[in-house]
């Protein structure tokens, strides 16, 4: 739909240019029909617990990079983090007697969410046995000299190759996908729309019932009976 829409923008203005110069008539461009885009429109993109735990399992290794990068995954499949959360992650930000994370998003909301015991667990074992000495607050560092902090595509990457190592075909390779399984699993699970819309930090409820769409529990509760003679 995306590029079908760009093919229809391009031909307008190309018929614009051939009519200021004089090469057809005006208005012209207006035959083209504007092709519709709703918003939120499309199912959100995920995979189910079972390919979040392979997911998860394929970083097995006792080496400096498997150590992050299990704790990553473990974060933005539990949390649902964005990338960008990962990547701005301090050491400050985790409150260890509380048991809770501090994720300053977009708008440079803070806000302060439960740490599960597994993403702890994993996230000590990295900051015991896998991360640098380096001198610097963020949480998440390469695992090779020089030792700096994470950009967004490498915490992309590193969804992308757990993807690869598991054999998963997945609708997309992102951090995104782990953040649409999150929100997913917690309505599977009875959460509320209300409760995934506060874990997941969303400013608006649309974004939230974006994800009622594969709640099929839900969905079978309200969906009405087919008419007995009608044909589809």
């Amino acid at each position: 739909m995306a590029y079908v829409k760009t093919m229809a923008m391009a031909l307008r203005g190309y018929l614009r240019f051939l009519s200021a110069c004089g090469l057809c008539r005006a208005g012209l461009d207006h035959a083209v029909p504007i092709i519709p885009q709703w918003r939120l429109s499309a199912l959100p993109r995920y995979i189910d617990s079972t390919d979040v735990d392979r997911l998860i399992a394929t970083c097995d290794s006792a080496t400096p990079s498997s150590l992050r990068d299990r704790a990553i995954l473990l974060l933005l499949a539990r949390l649902g983090l964005r990338a960008g959360d990962i990547v701005m992650l301090c050491l400050e930000d985790i409150d260890w007697q509380q048991a809770t994370l501090s994720v300053c998003g977009k708008g440079r909301r803070e806000t302060r969410l439960p740490l599960p015991q597994d993403a702890g667990d994993a996230v000590l074992d990295y900051l015991d046995r896998g991360r640098s000495r380096a001198v610097c607050d963020r949480l998440f560092l390469t695992s090779k000299a020089p030792f700096q902090p994470l950009s967004g595509s490498t915490v992309s990457s590193v969804v992308r190759r757990a993807l690869d190592r598991a054999g998963i075909a997945a609708p997309s390779k992102g951090t995104n996908l782990l953040r649409h399984s999150a929100a997913t699993a917690m309505l599977r699970g009875g959460a509320t729309l209300d409760m995934v819309g506060t874990v997941l930090r969303h400013r608006s409820p649309d974004m939230t019932a974006h994800y009622a769409k594969v709640d099929i529990l839900m969905l079978q509760q309200i969906a009405q009976p087919w008419p007995g003679e009608a044909r589809c």
